[in-house]
């Protein structure tokens, strides 16, 4: 439940954003040709805050229109905006030109850990803020880490982050990572009952590879049980979540502790998550329901344009959730639990799923910008 502190922003927030939404904001897409870069795009068609018109990508596709770069590599199953088609895509790497055609940029470029830091401090520092699905700054200690239905308040870090960059407008938010989507939204609806150590073990479909079957054939009816660097982000990214805002910084949370296994499956779209939580604070099945039916946050109450109006949905059905039948939930942006029952070793059990590439990437990313336009961090240049 919302408490009243929030309620008062939440009065104060609707006021600011419902004045002056009438001219959308000019976004810029840095790696605007790879599967996520495809993605916003796709996302912001015909969106009422926000439109594309800047993509910058790498060299060898700088100068080339959209629809030229991208060529037969276009991964989303609806066609390509043809907004974006004609639009002369620019060098990632000339910050100052990019960001002088636009009022924000998302963040999907494909560099190592090093480049994707300095190259979003960069744009943050030529006053563009940069909302990035990339994990690059997911630990930085005053780059907000944001599910925008959990921690928003943790956009209050960015004031911090602008003293160190030495900027007035400009600073970087992330999202966390797609693995977590599907759990980390339901041990936080169960926080009251004390949730105090969790197993997970997330199915992870190929695309948050950035890859198709057409790409990876090796993957048709196969099962991997190994992916870099997802078992530790999946077990230390909801702990920086569920931390608190202290002296300019985000400290982590300490509980509950998770262990995490993460296999690759031959799945386009959704993670999967079969995860067994013990509670200190023992809850009902029907308690452990209401909390997730009832559970919402900033977005919901807000009513943002990408926010689910039902965050979170409880299946009944023994065989529920499954990807074919319930991966676009609330157009990929909610989450289906199904098969919470009691465990033998453990307290409870359940099943999550979650789209990785719109919920757990893009869509994320693009619910952050709308949460941090409508707290007044993104404004028109």
């Amino acid at each position: 439940m919302l408490n009243l502190c929030l309620r008062a922003q939440i009065c104060m927030l609707r006021k600011e954003y419902d004045h002056n939404m009438e001219e959308r904001l000019k976004v810029g897409i840095l790696g605007g040709t790879g599967m996520v870069g495809q993605r916003f795009i796709a996302l912001l068609e015909n969106h009422p805050w926000f439109e594309v018109t800047t993509i910058a990508a790498s060299p060898r596709s700088a100068g080339k229109t959209y629809e030229e770069a991208v060529g037969g590599r276009w991964k989303m199953t609806t066609p390509m905006p043809e907004a974006v088609k004609n639009i002369i895509v620019k060098n990632v790497n000339e910050v100052a030109e990019v960001a002088a055609e636009v009022d924000f940029v998302f963040s999907a470029v494909d560099m190592t850990k090093e480049e994707i830091k300095k190259i979003e401090e960069d744009y943050a520092r030529t006053e563009t803020p940069v909302v990035s699905n990339n994990s690059a700054h997911r630990w930085t200690p005053d780059v907000p880490m944001v599910v925008p239905e959990i921690n928003p308040e943790h956009f209050q870090v960015i004031e911090s982050q602008r003293k160190r960059l030495g900027t007035t407008r400009g600073f970087i938010a992330v999202k966390p990572n797609c693995s977590i989507q599907s759990y980390a939204p339901v041990l936080t609806a169960w926080k009251e009952f004390e949730p105090y150590e969790v197993v997970a073990t997330t199915y992870q479909a190929i695309s948050g590879a950035g890859k198709t079957f057409k790409d990876w054939p090796e993957m048709v009816e196969n099962v991997i049980p190994y992916i870099g660097g997802e078992e530790e982000k999946s077990e230390k990214e909801p702990l920086r979540i569920w931390g608190k805002v202290e002296n300019g910084e985000i400290v982590p949370a300490v509980s509950p502790v998770i262990t995490c296994q993460c296999i690759r499956v031959p799945v386009l779209n959704g993670h999967t998550a079969a995860v067994f939580v013990k509670f200190r604070k023992k809850p009902t099945k029907e308690q452990l329901i209401e909390k997730l039916v009832n559970f919402k946050g900033l977005p919901q109450e807000l009513a943002l344009p990408s926010a689910p109006k039902q965050f979170i949905q409880v299946m009944e059905e023994d065989n529920r959730p499954q990807v074919k039948l319930d991966v676009d939930y609330e157009n990929g942006m909610g989450i289906s639990i199904g098969r919470i029952r009691e465990d033998s070793v453990y307290d409870w059990k359940f099943i999550g799923l979650s789209h990785n590439t719109v919920r757990g990437a893009a869509g994320g990313a693009v619910l952050c910008a709308e949460t941090l336009k409508a707290q007044g961090y993104i404004t028109k240049k």
